[in-house]
């Protein structure tokens, strides 16, 4: 089974794709389970949960005062702006695990140093992120012992399945998912952000930046 574990709706700031049209664009590209995972906001949820034929794992991006987290299974939004350590105890007396989203991203990313123990997973393969960047995620967390995820990080349709992971086609709902990943019964796959994405991405993302006033998303 294809699933993609961090993609965007409108209930982000900066996604351009409803639910309605994620779970479409998903169901005819193969996948099946996702991950809408919007920057501090669970409410997607709701109206996705909704849908039939595909997996829907409860999900946010959250902006922790170091950089983003992934939330998955979770019960209810979890506040941004909190320490790492905070926002992981925050996911996990939510009913759900930590994953260290795109650790090495300059701008939003935890930074090797903040990815601590605590976490329960790293997103090793992420499409908007480099290479190198991907690499360094992955031997971080094999260096820790640590299970792997992997997402498109969209925000347009376009995008979506540009980089996920593989599951048995055995599972049939989230908590078999979460399951799975926590087991590192995954493997990854997808593309990587090219030299050209790269300039265009990182023009758009530090011209936002500065505009949050050098705030994190």
């Amino acid at each position: 089974m294809m699933a993609d574990l961090h993609i965007h709706s409108t209930f982000s700031n900066d996604g351009r794709s409803t639910v309605d049209e994620i779970i479409k664009a998903a169901k005819a590209k193969g996948l099946g389970c996702i991950a809408i995972t919007d920057h501090n906001s669970f409410a997607s949820f709701e109206e996705a949960s909704k849908y039939d034929g595909i997996i829907v794992i409860p999900g946010e991006e959250v902006s922790s005062a170091e950089g983003h987290i992934l939330a998955y299974g979770i019960n209810c939004e979890i506040p941004r702006g909190k320490t790492v350590s905070e926002t992981i105890d925050m996911i996990h007396d939510a009913g759900g695990i930590a994953v260290a989203a795109h650790p090495y991203r300059w701008w939003s990313g935890l930074g090797e140093n903040n990815v601590i123990p605590e976490f329960d997973a790293v997103e090793a393969f992420n499409a908007r992120s480099t290479k190198g960047s991907n690499n360094k995620a992955y031997k971080l967390a094999s260096k820790m012992k640590k299970p792997i995820t992997a997402g498109s990080d969209a925000h347009h349709i376009d995008s979506i399945a540009s980089a996920y992971a593989e599951f048995s086609n055995d599972i049939t709902d989230h908590e078999g998912i979460i399951k799975a990943i926590l087991g590192n019964e995954v493997k990854l796959n997808g593309r990587h952000r090219t030299r050209t994405d790269t300039i265009r991405y990182g023009h758009k993302s530090i011209t936002e930046w500065i505009g949050r006033g050098f705030k994190k998303m």
